[in-house]
């Protein structure tokens, strides 16, 4: 087969580890950066060019990795790829869905997928009963579009939830509170998830005096046995939001485990590492089952 694997570089590990998987299957694997591709519409049928070669025809599937920056343009880009009867691991839609935290909680707690109580305003007038609401400090803040842990924060105090939320408002930056879940000390899990079925699991615990377990956030991790329950809402979200492989982060809690976020381009280096699965052969074995019945249809 020949798969274009969307990302900006091959020296991101995760688009690395997948290429060469890839490779090893014996498909030709080319990296296609979306932020340099245009799509063309009009005058027949739409097509794709990188730079000014066209490759709208080129690939049996694409493998989206798609940064933050450029959701709502590679989105577009897998968009047509996918209109164009090409086979992708994540449906446009998912990845924005996605990439927005509040959407993603929305989504959930629609389905019932537990999740912290969250709140989101735009109201600069009632910072306090805002707080009040999730039960008062300490509250996590978090930037609606944020990864890796980055725009994450707790303010422990009133004073300096006030503080900080005032400033993101100032700065027109859309964010969310979470309630803070103590019980969990610091440790999340993360599941990957890929077509209906669970791969791999790890937990995740933060350096001392950092809150954040994100393995970018130097988090310490390890292979975990999840519960059945934990299992069915990693299935679940990645359903939901129409995801072919996904990321999804839990945190436990006195009331069982909550959902946190949904990664629709999971980072492949600290689940490997954790658990020896080799996640990337996952992935390519995912695509090859499903770009091949596509192809035959």
């Amino acid at each position: 087969m020949n798969i274009a694997l969307l990302s900006v570089s091959l020296n991101v590990h995760s688009t690395r580890r997948i290429a060469i998987e890839a490779e090893k299957a014996g498909h030709y694997v080319e990296l296609i950066d979306h932020t340099k591709c245009s799509v063309k519409l009009g005058d027949g049928k739409p097509k794709i060019f990188l730079g000014e070669e066209d490759v709208t025809s080129e690939f049996d599937a694409i493998i989206p990795r798609i940064g933050t920056k450029v959701t709502r343009h590679g989105s577009a880009i897998v968009k047509q790829f996918e209109m164009n009867g090409v086979f992708s691991t994540a449906r446009s839609l998912g990845i924005t869905r996605a990439r927005n935290k509040v959407r993603t909680l929305q989504i959930m707690a629609r389905k019932g997928i537990p999740i912290p109580e969250t709140l989101f305003s735009i109201n600069p007038d009632n910072i306090e009963d805002q707080i009040r609401l999730l039960g008062g400090p300490p509250v996590i803040i978090k930037i609606q579009e944020g990864t890796q842990g980055l725009g994450v924060i707790l303010a422990e105090s009133k004073k300096s939830a006030k503080s900080i939320i005032d400033t993101f408002y100032k700065m027109d930056t859309s964010i969310l509170l979470q309630q803070y879940v103590e019980e969990a000390n610091g440790e999340d899990i993360r599941i990957i998830v890929i077509g209906n079925k669970v791969i791999a699991s790890m937990k995740r615990v933060s350096e001392r005096d950092e809150f954040r377990s994100n393995v970018h956030r130097g988090g310490q991790t390890e292979a975990i046995e999840i519960s059945a329950k934990e299992r069915q809402i990693a299935l679940d979200a990645t359903k939901y939001l129409g995801l072919g492989v996904a990321g999804v982060d839990l945190m436990r809690s006195k009331k069982g485990p909550v959902l946190l976020e949904v990664n629709a381009s999971p980072g492949l280096k600290g689940i490997e590492a954790a658990t020896g699965i080799n996640v990337a052969k996952h992935i390519i074995e995912f695509v090859e089952k499903n770009a091949l019945r596509k192809r035959r249809k």
